[in-house]
């Protein structure tokens, strides 16, 4: 599957970002631009998100193995993987699956274990599938049908980066029927007997709910050399509530 992407700068490491749910590579634009001195940034469009194709069925380690077959086409080499909520569980599978493709690993704002936070978004899939698409005239007639159901004008905003323009209609970028019908699996972490012994960091929103205590004992279990730290102002979006110091502990990372 031929994934879209692009890159940002010029550095000697080479690091993939994987976004999450609903998002897009893009998202971690201003981060790659920040480390390009230190490394060439991937910033990768998951499947059934974005530019990238679609899938008929969804499961993270279906994602996982995409991913990584891209990455042996494309990247070609052990790259520090990024993972961000969805993309975090997704990173975590493919270096679970694929250990020799990835040479570090960094974990943001999600665990290897079922989590009730994701339930927010079954209401944020129902407003945007009852959303009158074919009447949609604009972005901003989009943003403005969907303010009722949901009023936090950044989330709606986050969202709407999915709504492109086809034909001459809008249309949904994201596969919304998958994955909002895939929200448990999202949710999900099945069992698995492998560990990853490389470099990880999981970086955690002092304000999410996504992270617990107890996570740790399965996120050891997994990766033994993990280490935690947590952005304690940042929400679940830990990259943009949190631009300089994610980028710092990045920075520090990959150095």
């Amino acid at each position: 599957m031929n994934l879209h992407h692009t890159t940002l700068g010029e550095g000697p490491s080479q690091v993939v970002f994987i976004h999450g749910l609903f998002g897009q590579g893009k998202n971690f634009s201003s981060i790659a631009s920040n480390i390009g001195d230190l490394a060439t940034s991937w910033m990768v469009d998951q499947p059934n998100h974005g530019a990238s194709p679609w899938t008929v069925d969804f499961s993270l380690d279906e994602q996982a193995d995409i991913v990584a077959e891209w990455l042996r086409d494309v990247v070609a080499e052990p790259t520090t993987l990024v993972g961000h909520s969805l993309g975090g569980k997704v990173a975590m599978r493919l270096a679970l699956h694929h250990p020799d493709l990835v040479s570090r690993l960094m974990v943001v704002d999600t665990s290897p274990s079922r989590n009730g936070a994701t339930s927010q978004f079954a209401d944020l899939v129902t407003a945007m599938r009852n959303l009158d698409i074919a009447a949609v005239t604009s972005r901003s007639d989009a943003d403005k049908r969907l303010a009722r159901d949901i009023p936090d004008p950044v989330v709606r905003g986050f969202l709407l980066q999915n709504l492109k323009r086809r034909g001459g209609h809008w249309a949904w970028n994201a596969n919304l029927d998958l994955l909002g019908d895939n929200l448990h699996i999202v949710a999900g972490w099945p069992a698995i007997d492998k560990c990853w012994d490389g470099p990880t960091w999981w970086v955690a929103g002092g304000r999410s709910d996504y992270v617990h205590e107890n996570d740790m004992t399965a996120m050891r279990e997994l990766f033994p050399r993990v280490v935690q730290v947590t952005l304690k102002r940042a929400g679940h979006w830990v990259h943009a509530d949190e631009p300089e110091a994610f980028t710092a502990v990045l920075r520090r990372f990959i150095s």
